[in-house]
């Protein structure tokens, strides 16, 4: 990108005494408002994208982890002694005991899953916005050093799409990182029955975004 700025700055001082087309500053201007309208599409597409891919992490939690959890968590020893207790004496205030008890360090360990797995998801979330904000702001910069390096104005809508390509503004790497996180999210979904295939696919899932955040790098 620096070799390209000195590449235009080098134009623009060889063609310093040609006449430029009136078009010109209508074509930077509408150049300008075409990438902060970019930009602001983007990330707003993408913050709905995250927003159903929480959503979809949240379901795994509720469909998948959590009555596996809940299985394994009334089976150890002193839970099931303490429930077969409650449950034979048959007293309403054990009952209650017992919920206040055990419903608090559920709830927690509950949040705690939700967290493990929706950081991340924020993490690459606000990276790869970061990342859009740049690219979109190294282009304006770029927009404001070129409007004597318009051409005529029958080329005006070949040349705008043309300079947005030359300022590397390309959905292709947006693309990319949607496609992966995408398939992380769906992957996680997809289950099996097995207890191990629940715990790994939780495993694979977190490595995935953490290489998908560190491609961003």
């Amino acid at each position: 990108m620096r070799n390209y700025i000195m590449a235009v700055i080098c134009i623009i001082g060889i063609s310093g005494c040609a006449t430029i087309p009136p078009e010109a500053p209508n074509l930077s201007s509408e150049l300008g408002n075409r990438i902060s309208a970019l930009e602001n599409a983007n990330i707003t597409l993408l913050n709905r994208y995250f927003d159903q891919k929480r959503i979809e992490v949240d379901r795994f939690i509720q469909d998948v982890w959590l009555p596996e959890f809940a299985n394994e968590f009334f089976q150890k020893p002193f839970i099931s002694d303490a429930w077969n207790t409650v449950v034979t004496e048959n007293d309403k205030q054990q009952r209650l005991t017992f919920l206040l008890k055990t419903g608090p360090k559920l709830q927690e360990m509950i949040n705690d899953k939700r967290i493990e797995l929706i950081q991340p998801l924020d993490e690459l979330e606000r990276r790869i916005e970061r990342n859009i904000k740049a690219e979109y702001g190294q282009a304006r910069g770029i927009n404001n050093s070129i409007t004597s390096f318009l051409l005529s104005a029958s080329k005006v809508s070949e040349n705008r799409d043309r300079y947005l390509e030359m300022m590397g503004v390309s959905n292709d790497k947006l693309t990319t990182l949607i496609d992966r996180t995408d398939n992380a999210v769906s992957d996680l979904l997809k289950t099996g029955h097995k207890v191990d295939d629940k715990v790994n696919s939780a495993k694979k899932y977190l490595n995935k975004i953490k290489d998908i955040k560190e491609s961003i790098e």
